[in-house]
């Protein structure tokens, strides 16, 4: 038993799933590993070539060819949509719930109703559909940089309430509603003048502030995100806790994912956040260690082919390094959690494929199958470190040792 590592390339799939043309016919044609290659039809991944990234794909593009020695998989997603926060619920071995997709406008009386039995003062904001302003210092409305009805907001001001108090905010909103997330978060130095300015109606159905303009990224940013029917007991993170083996949650995936009795560090340029893998894998003997690279996905929402290309190069250079530093019987999986194709005609999430490239010291070759649910990744992880399974996934161990 020794180190066990997943790299989430976050929103880097291998193209359309098969029901796409019933539940997300938007993403018919996407293909983000495919399509960010064309467009740099000379450059190439070599670390990521070596591991099989065009075996999973199942076509060279441009200089990237096929790998004769790599051992890689394919994963649908089991999630509703394309959600990076269900996809990495899924990763460590959550099923995912069916949660409720609808504007906030529909659940907004609910809530307000809720919130006022709690004890806060709520006000209504703007013409239907209407944001709920919460004691004067925080707001509650739709998200409006996910996919439209899935997420919620609560957003606060950390100059005029603490980080505790939005949360327990975010907590009440939570168990009055059903969509797959509700997100709380506060930055400093921004007025609730500011935060009302950046309030904006998607659709005619779809109010919230839009976050980026509202100023809360710029200082002092925290946030953690509640989701629908996550039982973190479940889940791997927690099982490896529980039994005493060390887990390391690095980037996006530690605040999205519950790691009470392990070591998470957050940070979202890829070159730090592969730097601090490197460090953890240095400092474990054995352990999990669980890498999010996050600058993909934002490159996605940009619809910037160049940035993401140049992400994935820092990614693959550092992939060597890991590489390297891995000793016999470590294992190491680069995976991700859905799509985001800059070149399909809209910046959300794409509802695609996932590769799973797997690399060991004098491991094996081949292909391992296609799996239902990224779960499997999940399940993987406690059979190797021999503790018990996860709600959901089959493990493919056996098919790679």
């Amino acid at each position: 038993m020794g180190k066990f590592i997943v790299v989430i390339i976050d929103s880097f799939g291998i193209g359309a799933m098969d029901d796409v043309a019933v539940v997300r016919q938007a993403d018919i044609k996407a293909n983000t590993c495919k399509h960010i290659l064309e467009y740099h039809l000379a450059k190439r991944l070599p670390n990521l070539e070596r591991l099989g990234l065009m075996n999973a794909l199942g076509e060279e593009v441009g200089s990237m060819r096929f790998a004769v020695e790599a051992l890689v998989g394919t994963s649908d997603l089991m999630h509703e949509g394309a959600d990076s926060f269900l996809g990495h619920q899924e990763i460590m071995g959550s099923r995912p719930l069916k949660p409720l997709i609808a504007p906030f406008s529909t659940v907004l009386d609910h809530v307000q109703s809720h919130l006022e039995h709690s004890g806060y003062v709520v006000e209504r904001i703007g013409e239907s559909p209407a944001i709920l302003l919460v004691n004067g210092t925080a707001v509650v409305g739709d998200n409006l940089e996910t996919d439209s009805g899935q997420v919620y907001n609560v957003t606060g001001l950390l100059d005029q309430m603490t980080f505790e108090q939005i949360e327990e905010l975010g907590r009440c909103v939570r168990d009055a509603v059903f969509v797959s997330r509700v997100i709380a978060f506060g930055g400093e130095h921004v007025s609730i003048e500011q935060l009302l300015a950046a309030r904006q109606v998607k659709e005619g159905v779809y109010a919230g502030i839009d976050t980026p303009l509202s100023g809360v990224y710029k200082s002092g940013y925290r946030v953690v995100h509640l989701g629908y029917g996550v039982n973190s007991a479940v889940q791997i993170p927690t099982i490896l806790g529980e039994a005493g083996i060390p887990v390391s949650l690095i980037g996006k995936v530690e605040n999205i994912v519950s790691n009470a009795a392990g070591r998470n560090r957050p940070g979202v340029d890829t070159a730090d956040l592969l730097e601090i893998t490197l460090h953890e894998m240095h400092l474990m003997s054995h352990g999990f260690i669980c890498v999010n690279i996050q600058e993909t996905d934002l490159a996605g929402h940009a619809q910037d082919t160049e940035r993401y290309m140049n992400r994935l190069e820092v990614c693959d250079r550092y992939v060597g390094h890991i590489m390297e530093l891995m000793a016999d019987g470590d294992i190491l999986i680069i995976t991700a959690d859905h799509g985001n194709d800059p070149t399909i005609g809209h910046s959300r999430h794409t509802r695609e494929k996932v590769p799973i490239l797997v690399y060991q010291r004098q491991g094996k070759s081949g292909h391992i199958g296609h799996y239902s649910t990224l779960s499997c990744i999940g399940a993987t992880v406690a059979d190797y470190f021999h503790v018990k399974a996860p709600e959901n996934g089959t493990s493919f161990l056996s098919s790679i040792v």
